[in-house]
């Protein structure tokens, strides 16, 4: 035996040094974020602690002087003019309208009083913004009282200058503040068991509503309230870990709701991820979308650093940051430099009047969180590859884009193109292959209302001049995009004759995605590559009509010749019976109107910059060139843009193939000469310019039959696109035990509550307030329980005391052993929790409209009973004061099944001490070996039995 295992503790010393030297190289987060394991002084406590704050303002001296100086002009700015950012007194004024303002600009505002305390008049305004909004009965907005949005901005603000800010608060103001904290954040509980938020994953909503209640429930904790903000808490991770969870299928790092809105979701994720590792020791920085989503950040932007591509509803860049995003990543992620150099890039070229100029009530609400996550170790690198246009596909969004973040130069171009799945490749697929269906019920579970018709659709900007441009925050429609529309209709149409995109809206400020047709519209990006600085990306866009218009295919063919040259051919090939009689196509620009030119009969457009003119030409496959229509559209009130110019320009279709063909031309291009020739499988273009010979071979048919998509001679050089690179997209694998990962992460929050119970216990324990902290802890478990409890609690507080005094000189050991008696009041809260629920969904069955009922009753019909949420209710009318703000009355009883286990698990433990003594007397002096062997096996097989009732009863809480 000896020779079998004296090699063990060898092996055991080499397999510990093998793990310590592999630890020491891994770039740990939580080394940068240290977990905080209930070990709060006071506060601050949200993002640092008090011993941090000294530090914080070394830092605004010296190496964050730069984010300080942005901080010390928006506070000046608030100062120059109080009356234009102060929160209103008038409630009517304040809910008047979309009022997040008022949140977004308190932040800012409350990091600068930390960083500078001699300066009262900021800190006297804080102050006053602070108790202007408490005074508030609601920060819901009037005409919109469903959407807790507003409201979520306005509390993770108000929480987090409490949390900032509470050393300057006087006593009735914490008092007062810390009430108001908790009324919105029981509010925002309740809600989240009925509306769309709470179970619409992935949308820009969940987050911003999660991490105000996160922030608010972290506040309450850190004030003893902790059975509701422990229910908050609960709640808010098991919605954001399912989120986290999903965002494992999104391989590219996207979002498919657009750079703008996905701005908006990683504001509050990013929170959402910073505050779960400090407090609750939840870890997601190793997290695969995590790590490719600085690609999106970096590879869609324009040329100048000043705009972005602005797919979905967009404004002309981002809504929120995305500085402060991109230190998160370069400090958290990345640790390459490159998230400070491009934060730092856009920092530099901020358009500061005009168009993409960030508005009011958004550019500083993201300064605070820049300044605490940025890193001055990692110096500003660009990327490797920066200063060379490169072609980049996101194979989840289904988007290419080509020539990102590039200086504004001559012939630094961008093109970009869209061809995807409805939602993105990863929400289509859970929802159409039946994915985590523990979770997801549909649509129903995703919100897509942000996208637009705009399958197939482009965009280029050459010089970085943006020249055919997206329509940004716009009606849902068709024509709002650069794609096509046919004639005539089949179906109910909001501009008859002519029809659009299965997914456009009549009706709504949404897109229509969940039911019939649109709930499986789709594009198809077939190719994306570049040669020699050619770029070829082709596009199916079938999948987004009505099959009732017989469409075989809408294929879209980008040619980027030269940097200010890009080729455009369309082909729409109808089925034999197809009713179409006609394409229509659309190209936008949101800044500038087009005007129109011609030449030998060649119809055209052009706008006009400082820089020259940008001009388009167009003609079929035949060389006719149909006269085009121009218009400036406005948009319906409601909508945050005025409108956008477009061009319109139609096609007479002939069955079965039809092609159309557009060129876009820079200033510095002079073409003399656009002429084509072709077949029903080839089309040929031949370009001459006045430095410049372009003729390229496009073989338009998917049959396959060609080996090559395109041919281009491009003065003499030869350049080929073959079929070999065609993009082929594989599924993404369901993630495995995705339920038992949202259990785990759910595990790491319940200790941090149990130490504070302990902590503050042992804080008050002889002192006359005892009495009134322990029956505020146990308020929600059994009367006679909880009587009984606090009367041993107190008894063994005495009895320490006692034996404190009597050894008077001798050092008492420090614990927490009289907390013991403590009933578990987080497990009585969790045996509750199914029949709260069930309560929870007939008052909203009795409050939502029908629709809304569906979506959540299959929310709260889930099976899912290890984390199932418990309902608390808000400030009931009549009560004051924070004792009262949850008072619903909770049954504390223990189940059926909890009851039979305990039985079942005390029997067994009874028999097996039985068997155990009969082993240890009667059998240990028999001479039977079988019988002894028999008795070994029943023993073991009573510890099976053991460890199953003990796992069972663990889960139950019995």
């Amino acid at each position: 035996m000896r020779t079998h295992t004296r090699g063990a503790p060898s092996v055991f010393f080499i397999h510990v040094v093998c793990f310590a030297l592999a630890s020491s190289t891994n770039e740990n987060p939580t080394a940068v974020i240290p977990f905080v394991n209930a070990n709060y002084d006071s506060y601050p406590m949200l993002y640092f602690s008090k011993g941090e704050v000294e530090d914080l303002r070394f830092k605004a001296a010296t190496t964050h002087q730069h984010i300080a100086a942005r901080l010390t002009e928006a506070v000046q700015t608030m100062l120059s003019s109080p009356l234009e950012y102060l929160p209103p007194w008038d409630p009517k004024e304040f809910s008047a309208r979309w009022n997040e303002i008022y949140g977004n600009n308190l932040g800012a505002l409350a990091m600068f009083c930390v960083l500078y305390p001699k300066n009262i008049e900021a800190i006297n305004m804080a102050k006053d913004y602070m108790e202007r909004m408490a005074a508030q009965p609601s920060w819901l907005v009037k005409d919109a009282p469903w959407d807790e949005v507003p409201l979520a901005h306005s509390l993770v603000a108000f929480a987090t200058a409490y949390d900032f800010l509470y050393n300057y608060l006087s006593k009735t103001e914490q008092e007062r503040f810390l009430e108001v904290i908790a009324n919105a954040s029981g509010y925002m509980y309740e809600t989240s068991y009925r509306r769309g938020w709470g179970f619409q994953y992935l949308h820009n909503h969940q987050p911003t509503n999660c991490m105000a209640l996160l922030a608010g429930s972290l506040v309450l904790m850190n004030q003893a309230y902790l059975q509701e903000a422990y229910l908050w808490t609960k709640q808010v991770l098991s919605i954001m870990e399912k989120s986290i969870v999903l965002l494992r299928e999104v391989t590219d790092g996207s979002l498919y709701e657009g750079v703008a809105y996905g701005s908006y979701t990683t504001r509050s994720l990013f929170q959402y991820m910073f505050l779960v590792q400090r407090h609750f020791d939840i870890n997601h920085f190793n997290h695969p979308w995590l790590k490719e989503h600085f690609a999106f950040m970096y590879r869609t932007v324009l040329p100048g650093f000043q705009r972005t591509v602005a797919i979905a509803d967009s404004n002309y860049n981002w809504f929120y940051g995305p500085e402060s995003q991109l230190v998160f990543l370069d400090k958290f992620v990345m640790r390459n430099g490159s998230g400070n150099w491009l934060a730092d890039q856009i920092r530099r070229n901020r358009v500061v009047e005009g168009p993409g100029t960030p508005s009011k009530g958004q550019r500083w609400c993201t300064l605070h969180t820049e300044f605490l996550w940025y890193d001055a170790s990692l110096h500003s690198v660009p990327p490797p590859d920066y200063g060379i246009p490169k072609l980049h596909y996101f194979e989840d969004w289904g988007v290419v884009t080509y020539g990102s973040a590039l200086p504004a130069e001559i012939n630094r171009s961008f093109l970009s193109f869209k061809s995807g799945k409805l939602g993105g490749r990863a929400i289509y697929d859970i929802v159409h292959k039946n994915k985590y269906k523990e979770w997801i019920k549909g649509w129903r579970n995703f919100n897509a209302g942000h996208e637009h018709p705009d399958q197939n659709s482009f965009t280029f900007a050459p010089n970085g001049v943006p020249f055919i441009t997206e329509a940004l925050y716009g009606p849902k429609y068709t024509f709002f995009n650069n794609v096509l529309m046919f004639s005539p209709a089949v179906s109910k149409s909001c501009f008859s004759p002519w029809e659009g995109q299965v997914t456009e809206d009549c009706s709504s400020k949404w897109l229509k995605y969940k039911h019939d047709l649109a709930a499986d519209c789709q594009g198809r990006v077939v190719a994306a590559m570049e040669r020699s600085g050619v770029v070829f990306i082709r596009g199916e866009g079938v999948g987004a009509y009505n099959p009732k218009l017989k469409l075989k295919n809408f294929q879209r063919n980008l040619l980027l010749l030269h940097p200010q040259l890009l080729l455009l051919v369309d082909l729409i090939h109808l089925e034999d019976d197809s009713p179409l009689e006609a394409a229509t196509s659309f190209f936008h620009n949101v800044d500038v109107p087009f005007e129109e030119t011609v030449i030998d009969d060649v119809h055209g457009a052009f706008i006009r910059h400082h820089d020259g003119m940008y001009k388009m030409y167009w003609m079929d496959d035949t060389g006719y060139s149909e006269k085009a229509t121009f218009a400036s559209k406005m948009y319906p009130r409601g909508y945050p843009y005025n409108g956008t110019n477009y061009v319109n320009v139609t096609t007479h279709l002939r069955n079965p193939i039809t092609r159309a063909i557009y060129l876009f031309i820079g200033p510095s291009i002079d073409v003399q000469s656009f002429s084509v020739h072709g077949d029903s499988q080839q089309l040929d273009v031949f370009i001459a310019a006045s430095e410049h010979a372009y003729a390229v071979y496009l073989w338009t048919g998917e049959d396959g039959g060609h080996s090559v998509f395109a041919q281009i001679i491009a003065d003499r050089q030869k350049i080929l696109f073959d079929r070999t690179a065609t993009i082929r997209n594989s599924a993404v694998l369901e993630v495995k035990d995705y339920v038992q990962i949202v259990e785990q992460n759910l595990q790491h929050f319940k200790p941090v509550f149990q130490q504070l119970e302990k902590q503050i216990l042992s804080r008050v324990r002889n002192t006359d307030s005892f009495r009134k902290t322990a029956e505020r802890l146990l308020r929600f478990s059994d009367k006679r329980q909880t009587e009984e409890a606090i009367d041993r609690l107190f008894a063994i507080s005495q009895q320490q005391q006692q034996q404190g005094r009597a050894k008077k000189g001798k050092k008492v050991a420090k614990g927490y052993k009289f907390v013991d008696a403590v009933p578990d009041i987080f497990a009585q809260i969790e045996v509750n929790e199914r029949k709260v629920r069930q309560k929870a969904q007939i008052l909203a069955q009795n409050e939502v409209p029908v629709d809304e009922d569906e979506e959540m009753k299959d929310l709260l019909d889930f099976e899912d009973i290890t984390y199932v949420k418990h309902k608390n209710g808000a400030s009931i009318k009549g009560q004051s004061g924070l004792e009262q703000m949850v008072s619903t009355a909770r049954s504390s009883a223990p189940s059926i099944s909890a009851s039979y286990t305990r039985l079942f698990l005390i029997l067994n433990i009874a028999i097996f001490f039985v068997m155990l003594a009969m082993q240890l007397t009667y059998f240990q002096k028999a001479k039977s070996l079988h019988g002894q062997r028999c008795l070994y096996a029943i023993l073991l097989a009573d510890s099976c039995i053991l460890l199953w009732l003990y796992s069972s009863c663990s889960q139950s809480q019995c």
